[in-house]
């Protein structure tokens, strides 16, 4: 079992070892001595540094009160995600999956290990209530691995109480400062330890920095590296069922399918195309959990939203029972999509084709003319779709073809973002108007998939005895909201090819 805490701190260096005077800080009442701790870490890494380069880490510590194994990811400047898990021998199952998108299959290493005697203070206010945990570390750090050395510095760690205001951090760094402190260097206790103690070759050598997007090549594939990265980078989320992280990955995933259909004139589709059917496979196997996600939502949310009078039995209680149904099947069955070889090896293909890309002729060329030819070609074929779907009567065939011009105003989309950097405000504007026709035929579709699951809790319903009155208004709102987002429609089309300049 591991727990997750998110820990919002600052780092700090001094010429001098000593705590300085906290007390004149606003809020703070005393400062309270919680003695001396000793820590000994010993952190865990690829031969090649994986984790470190995605600014993870992993380690294994004893020594204070929250000795065991701690994964650390970062969320924002100065806060991390950390996952705790008990103290044992081996790495717990439970971390090493949610570093595989990272390792692969990488042996994981002791890289570093850190001995710190940590001098341990409380910021408390006149209640007594903890506002911040301040420590004084003296750090001796050992490199584990080749030929790397020691090193030995003296840092000072300002740490927020759960539940804290992060804006108290503010006045205690204006304090800190006002007394010669300064901020650390480094983002972590190991990022500083692998700089001084890696060998002197090595030292102050970074990966270089991606030069600026210049062909149409340069633009097509910085936007599949960043769905790559994306990809690779979300994975822990989903597997800790981290809020929208699941649906963030599916979307990159259509975005970089969608870029290699869009662009077949810069990447090979004799190498894309196969890849675009494994990230289909891996979109279909998100999408288990999200639709029922979404549909879940959306029926509470209309549920909650009628008055008492027109809620006759136990639907409350049924489409939670749904609800969990399916999402406790499709969390495990994801849980083991991401543990699979079929997965791990798509990821390397990504990294494969990032490293090595099927670039065609035109890939050289100047991207106003070849990435704007794309953009165009796909807003087309949009237009096509959506006057011909306006075109039938409303129905089942009207709405398999709203559907598929769901699917093909998401493609003109995701062109269009890739052709941002290329096309500019041209492009910008494009997206902002894919995304309102997406909204709208978006909302449509997941009309048609919520009185589709109606009718299946209605008649489950009737045949368990109960009520299917409730079902049937819920029904009928959503007729009526599909029927609002059809009528809408043509309007806003007509406004978008209106002011459409690509």
């Amino acid at each position: 079992m591991a727990d997750t805490k998110r820990e919002i701190e600052r780092k700090y260096e001094s010429d001098d070892s000593g705590l300085p005077d906290l007390t004149g800080v606003a809020g703070v009442d005393a400062v309270v001595d919680k003695g001396v701790a000793h820590l000994d870490a010993t952190y865990y890494d690829t031969a090649d540094e994986r984790l470190a380069a995605a600014s993870i880490t992993l380690r294994r510590r004893t020594g204070g009160a929250d000795a065991g194994w701690h994964l650390k990811f970062p969320v924002a400047p100065n806060v991390r995600d950390e996952i705790r898990a008990p103290l044992s021998d081996t790495l717990p199952p439970v971390l090493a999956g949610l570093i595989r998108s990272r390792v692969r299959d990488a042996e994981v290493l002791p890289v570093v290990r850190l001995r710190s005697d940590r001098d341990v203070s409380d910021l408390v206010d006149a209640t007594g209530r903890v506002l911040a945990e301040v420590s004084v570390d003296a750090v001796h750090a050992e490199r584990l691995t080749g030929a790397g050395g020691t090193a030995q510095w003296t840092e000072l760690e300002v740490e927020l109480a759960d539940d804290g205001d992060p804006a108290f951090l503010d006045k205690v760094d204006k304090r800190l400062r006002k007394a010669g402190v300064r901020p650390s260097r480094s983002a972590s206790k190991l990022a500083r330890a692998l700089t001084e103690t890696a060998p002197r070759k090595k030292r102050g050598k970074g990966r270089p920095a991606t030069p600026p997007p210049v062909t149409a090549g340069d633009h097509v594939l910085a936007y599949v590296r960043e769905q790559r990265d994306t990809i690779v980078a979300l994975d822990p989320a989903v597997r800790r069922d981290v809020y929208d992280a699941l649906h963030r990955m599916r979307v990159a995933t259509r975005r970089m399918r969608s870029a290699f259909r869009s662009y077949a004139k810069v990447l090979d589709r004799a190498v894309t195309d196969p890849v675009g059917e494994e990230l289909k496979w891996l979109a279909g196997e998100l999408g288990v959990g999200r639709d029922s996600e979404v549909l879940a939502e959306r029926l509470t949310a209309s549920l909650d939203g009628l008055p008492r009078t027109l809620v006759t039995g136990p639907v409350h209680g049924r489409l939670r029972r749904w609800a969990t149904d399916r999402r406790g099947g499709s969390r495990r069955r994801l849980t083991g999509v991401l543990d699979s070889a079929r997965y791990l090896a798509l990821l390397d293909t990504l990294d494969a084709l990032v490293d090595e890309p099927p670039l065609l002729k035109a890939a050289g060329g100047k991207p106003e003319k070849v990435i704007a030819k794309a953009v165009r070609k796909d807003f087309r074929r949009l237009a096509e779709t959506v006057e011909a779907a306006l075109a039938l009567d409303p129905g089942t065939e009207r709405d398999l073809a709203l559907h598929e011009a769901r699917k093909k105003a998401k493609r003109a989309r995701y062109s269009a973002e890739a052709a941002v950097g290329a096309l500019g405000d041209r492009a910008s504007a494009l997206v902002k108007s894919m995304k309102s026709v997406q909204t709208l035929l978006g909302d449509h579709q997941d009309s048609v998939m919520a009185r589709r699951t109606l009718r299946e809790l209605s008649a489950v319903a009737h045949a368990a005895g109960e009520s299917a009155f409730t079902y049937g208004v819920l029904y009928g709102r959503e007729e009526q909201r599909a029927a609002a987002a059809e009528g809408a429609l043509p309007v806003a089309w007509r406004g978008i090819t209106e002011a459409t300049d690509i």
